[in-house]
């Protein structure tokens, strides 16, 4: 993604997460993103041999998953952090500052993407 596509142009609280990998829900209710494992052509040509998981895996903590299962490609950000600001109380504050770095890791990763970014930047 380029600089000028980068969803810091819009207001954050507005965008709408989607999911696009694979996950698990464990009996204790987290959630484990299940991810293809990326590496450049050099990293492959070194790890051939050695990595034999193509796939890894991020367990997420209750905060986490909690945020992961409300990116449903229906809520926005503003939204999942008021039901995340009922949930967790005091525990989850600053709210919208840790919903904002979470969401920068998980958009970076390229675990989610965000349904309604194009509108929002024609919107201005």
């Amino acid at each position: 993604m380029s600089n000028k596509d980068k969803p810091s142009e819009v207001n954050l609280l507005k965008l709408i997460p989607t999911r696009l990998m694979e996950y698990e829900t464990g009996d204790d209710g987290l959630v484990t993103i299940i991810a293809p494992r990326e590496a450049g052509r050099i990293m492959k040509t070194i790890l051939r041999n050695r990595v034999k998981r193509k796939i890894t895996k991020w367990a997420l903590d209750d905060i986490g998953s909690a945020v992961w299962n409300l990116c449903d490609g229906e809520r926005t950000v503003g939204a999942i952090g008021e039901i995340m600001k009922e949930d967790f109380g005091e525990r989850i504050e600053p709210c919208f500052d840790r919903l904002a770095l979470f969401f920068g890791q998980l958009e970076g990763a390229r675990y989610v993407e965000y349904r309604n970014l194009e509108s929002l930047k024609e919107e201005g």
